[in-house]
């Protein structure tokens, strides 16, 4: 049934979602509802970052962009190029669903676990963060919420951008980009190479007596190409390409108990998404249908000391039917049609599941200051069978205060993984399940934002989850299970604040409180206190200086090899500072500092992040 789903949508190929959705218009948010609504009438809690925000501040990865998202946190096994992931509302690291230019960017082979380490920022025009269970719109892996990302859109005028930069831990990075159409073809195309050459990430306790430091290498090139035709006022196709190849030398463990190992280990990971669609309206403004095909293809090869080789590799294909339907008074219905497989191809045999969905969404506005949004979808997987999903959001405005009022709630799931069904470990004693259930939750926030005046603004969110059939390891550590619960509630809060018309700040805080509820512990990596800062002041016209701090508290981890399963780990402040200088119109010149104080930590413990170091560079435009 699968098959002829997939080839019956490829065939038609009318249409697409989220590509001909790139809303870079200020103030509107596409991820909560999956189609361009103004942020005052989303009733989700979203954080979205432009490209504006990632070059004043001079974030080349895309984790140095979420440390700034209040309800989540970061962890990176080391410095640039170490694995990354994201804990949205205490949620676990594979309950995050990720997308690329609307395209399922989740890693099959890593147990549905995105590497966010491996995204380099150029090419990136907007990220928005969704927090809280959306699988009532995006299916499984949603549990914790969506994080959403956009590359540069094609077309506009013609125009040309290269940067070149170097510093400390023998960086050397470059990118080069150009945009533009001609006639009826836009197009955007961008090529970036960051290069890191001796970042030391083993902390020097756990390095024996008398052996030497090994830092790790990391290199990445990343292209990415998007296509706009449009062979009709009605009639547009679209395609994406984003390919990212990344070379790690890192320092892995050995012996028992383990300890880091005298040589590196070497790391060969490549990553492609790729979309093509097709949109035609029906009826202009009343009547859209859209259809694409994806493509997500990971490949890993780990070659460790002594010449072991380790290899890692999953697929996923789907393709999409979607109809938009507007009516008078702002009033919206979507409906789709969602036919996916996806594969570990590094198996023998290739162990794949496969998964048929539908969804709906209506937007309405009773009221003119008052936005509802309900959705509901219904999943059919060969393995599990049916699950159903919903979520209703609303968001009122206050005319006499400027009040804005959000409250939303939801249910999740998450499917068993692949490599949890299958993937046994016989050698370390350790087999799979492939009687586990998904994970179900259910979840609900509220919150106020109030602006105070013409330059202050405050906000708050109190959000509650709890998550059934968490799959962890069984009583004897052999295998997975559906045994544990976990609830996670806490607030996110906010003030920002336009002190001068040149001098913008804006603080955010977050209390979460992550609890297994079988054993009464604190969940591992979910620190119950995070808050960050960011001021942007334009001192001149031409120079521009942004700084960022994140405090994270204390919290509860492993061990780097997790021998000790429960450690407390210190807090920790990280700051950070950038300007930058426009010589011309074209021509400007930038320089930061990464960590500032210079602070040794560790996030997770046994993985030192980098000391301060300094980088310099140049920007050039050409329009």
């Amino acid at each position: 049934m699968y098959r002829s789903s997939v080839s019956l949508i490829a065939l038609t190929l009318l249409a697409t979602p989220a590509l001909a959705e790139d809303a870079q218009v200020d103030g509107v948010v596409v991820t909560a509802t999956r189609r361009p609504t103004a942020a005052e009438e989303v009733g989700s809690a979203v954080t979205v970052f432009t490209a504006d925000d990632i070059a004043r501040r001079q974030q080349r990865t895309l984790p140095d962009v979420l440390q700034l998202s209040p309800g989540l946190n970061v962890v990176q096994t080391g410095g640039p190029g170490g694995r990354a992931s994201v804990f949205i509302r205490g949620a676990n690291a594979n309950h995050t669903k990720v997308l690329i230019d609307g395209v399922d960017a989740n890693d099959p082979s890593q147990g549905g676990v995105f590497d966010f380490g491996a995204i380099l920022t150029d090419d990136i025009a907007r990220v928005e963060v969704l927090r809280g269970p959306q699988s009532g719109l995006y299916g499984s892996d949603a549990i914790g919420g969506v994080v959403n990302i956009v590359t540069a859109p094609p077309g506009g005028p013609n125009r040309l951008r290269a940067r070149l930069e170097a510093g400390s831990f023998e960086t050397f990075d470059q990118a080069l980009g150009a945009a533009g159409e001609a006639g009826p073809l836009g197009y955007a195309v961008n090529l970036a190479h960051a290069r890191t050459g001796e970042s030391s990430t083993t902390p020097l306790a756990l390095i024996p007596n008398g052996r030497a430091v090994d830092a790790d290498e990391y290199e990445n090139t990343t292209l990415t190409a998007r296509l706009r035709a449009r062979a009709s006022d009605r009639l547009e196709f679209n395609g994406v390409a984003r390919l990212a190849d990344s070379e790690l030398f890192f320092t892995s463990d050995e012996g028992f108990p383990s300890a880091p190992a005298a040589e590196r280990s070497r790391q060969d990971a490549r990553g492609l998404v790729a979309r093509a669609e097709a949109r035609l309206d029906v009826i202009p403004d009343r009547l859209a249908a859209r259809a694409g095909v994806n493509v997500t293809d990971y490949r890993t090869k780990i070659t460790s000391p002594g010449g072991f080789v380790s290899r890692n590799a999953g697929d996923e294909l789907k393709g999409d039917l979607r109809l938009d339907l507007a009516f008078d008074g702002g009033h919206t219905l979507i409906a789709g049609l969602e036919a996916e497989r996806e594969r570990l191809a590094d198996t023998a045999p290739n162990y794949e599941t496969e998964n048929l969905a539908v969804f709906a969404e209506a937007q309405t506005r009773p009221g003119a200051p008052v936005s509802l949004t309900a959705s509901v979808r219904l999943d059919d997987n060969d393995r599990f069978g049916g699950k159903a999903t919903w979520r209703l959001a609303a968001a009122h405005t206050l005319p006499a205060t400027g009040t804005i009022l959000r409250a939303s709630y939801g249910t999740g799931f998450k499917a068993p993984t692949l490599t949890q069904l299958f993937v046994s470990f016989p050698e370390f004693f350790f087999f799979a399940n492939p009687d586990l259930e998904p994970e179900t939750s259910r979840g609900f926030d509220l919150s106020l934002e109030q602006p105070l005046g013409d330059r202050l603004t405050i906000g708050a969110t109190y959000f509650d989850q709890t998550i059934r059939n968490l799959i962890t390891t069984n009583a004897t550590f052999d295998s997975y299970a559906n045994i544990g619960r976990a609830r996670a509630k806490g607030v996110e809060a906010f003030a920002q604040a336009a002190l001068t018309p040149a001098l913008n700040v804006r603080l955010d805080y977050t209390y979460t409180d992550a609890e297994d509820r079988d054993t009464g512990l604190t969940l591992l990596r979910r620190p119950k206190h995070r808050a960050t800062a960011a001021a942007d002041w334009a001192v001149t016209d031409a120079l521009t200086v942004s700084a960022t701090v994140v405090h994270v508290g204390r919290w509860i981890d492993g061990d780097r090899s997790f021998t000790v399963p429960r450690l407390k780990a210190p807090d920790y402040t990280v700051a950070h500072l950038a300007a930058q200088y426009r010589l011309s119109d074209r021509v400007t010149v930038f320089g930061r500092v990464e960590n500032l104080t210079d602070e040794r930590y560790e996030n997770p413990v046994g993985f030192e992040r980098p000391g301060r170091g300094a980088f310099a560079g140049l920007r050039v435009s050409l329009d």
